[in-house]
């Protein structure tokens, strides 16, 4: 008896260190996704080498995701799997910012990736494993993830501009350096993701439903802008003349009412098929009119305010497109069905932004580039809408597609 309290005390004493891990790492993530073009565009780098460079990290992540998830599974430690790859991840930051020539920058980065793109999977794996079985909710220590992003973006640039030229180089070792810490004074234990493999055959079932596939590829069309917005608005930003404070408080107030809108939709949003397609139409709708915001922007004051539709058009897109998923196809094929979804808006939709938005920057600029950014999601929002037709007219009720009996 006496053992089963001091292992629940030792539990409840690694709250504190799972809350601050949380922390660090989606602080450590934001000064990536926010500071780093800065930092690229400084050291002598184009728009399209930029775009290019970026480009590569969601290719990465589609080999990186199940590599570190099967060393997950064989070793039945997501904690020594998290601490490797946030070792791997300070290491070979520290050669990222280090490289001189364009080719050693582009082989660094394609490690760094290959560390940072599971690192949300993981943590998120961990945190569920630990709390399982406890009263504890993950809710709670993703809102520790949520103030870090947000504090972190707040308060990263003025610090990067008093430490100098070396500023984001300093602050993302040492945020690395305090999720290791917080991830050493985790217990030791012996979990998985608890979540089974997908399979060939239920991916191949998956794509050969035609609503699903045009659901995805309309997605797609709305999401190529975003990761492109996600990518550029920083340079933008920078080209308007804003500050790395001003980029921070961009990114900050994009997040700050995401908790919100998640709460406002999970309460009254429902679980409706039909229903479900006219919010997206509508979501997709705001995202052109947010783009096209971007387009006639002139000051970064501009931008900072934009950038609250953010939790609207991103929260409200993925909240809704994850509910239509599961609408789309039949329980057994849900998981793989997630998988398909993920790859194309954030894989392919990633690369594609990367790459044409970094082309349109560097020979058209960011109006043109942001003005292209409002017909794709125009043309993915009329997809929808007729989507949105033809199941209030048809209905719609998800069936396994055939398959061979040999395959059964």
């Amino acid at each position: 008896m006496a053992h089963l309290q001091d292992d629940t005390r030792y539990l409840s004493n690694s709250y504190l260190p799972l809350g601050l891990l949380n922390f660090f790492v989606y602080g450590t993530l934001v000064i990536f996704a926010a500071f780093f073009q800065l930092y690229l565009k400084e050291i002598g780098m184009n728009m399209l080498e930029i775009g290019s460079l970026m480009a590569i990290g969601p290719l990465v992540s589609l080999f990186a995701h199940p590599l570190w998830r099967y060393f997950s599974d064989r070793l039945r430690n997501v904690r020594l799997i998290l601490l490797a790859m946030l070792i791997g991840l300070l290491i070979i930051g520290h050669l990222v910012f280090r490289a001189n020539t364009f080719s050693m920058l582009y082989f660094t980065m394609l490690l760094l990736f290959f560390f940072q793109s599971p690192l949300l999977a993981q943590t998120n794996s961990l945190t569920l494993g630990m709390i399982e079985n406890t009263d504890r909710r993950y809710g709670a220590f993703r809102l520790w993830g949520s103030l870090g992003w947000s504090f972190i973006a707040l308060t990263a640039g003025p610090i990067i501009d008093a430490v100098g030229q070396n500023g984001t180089s300093v602050l993302f070792s040492l945020m690395l350096l305090l999720s290791v810490g917080s991830a050493l004074l985790l217990p030791r234990s012996q979990m998985t993701t608890n979540t089974p493999w997908i399979t060939g055959r239920e991916i191949r079932l998956t794509l050969q439903n035609k609503y699903f596939l045009a659901f995805v590829g309309f997605g797609v069309l709305v999401s190529i802008p975003n990761a492109i917005n996600g990518i550029f608005m920083p340079l933008f930003m920078n080209d308007l003349g804003g500050s790395k404070l001003e980029v921070g408080g961009a990114i900050f107030l994009s997040t700050l009412f995401e908790v919100v809108v998640f709460v406002l939709l999970r309460r009254y949003v429902k679980t409706k098929i039909t229903y479900l397609m006219g919010c997206l139409t509508i979501v997709s709708l705001l995202f052109a009119i947010r783009w096209d915001l971007m387009g006639e922007a002139t000051h970064p004051v501009q931008i900072i305010f934009i950038q609250v539709l953010h939790a609207v058009t991103f929260g409200g897109f993925f909240y809704v497109g994850t509910r239509l998923t599961g609408l789309f196809l039949p329980k057994p094929l849900r998981s793989a069905g997630q998988a398909v979804y993920t790859f194309a808006l954030s894989g392919a939709a990633g690369v594609i932004a990367g790459l044409l938005g970094g082309w349109l920057f560097q020979n058209f600029g960011p109006v043109a580039m942001y003005k292209l950014g409002v017909i794709i999601t125009l043309l993915g929002t009329i997809g929808f809408a007729f989507m949105w037709q033809i199941l209030r007219v048809n209905g719609y009720t998800p069936a396994m597609a055939h398959t061979p009996p040999d395959e059964l």
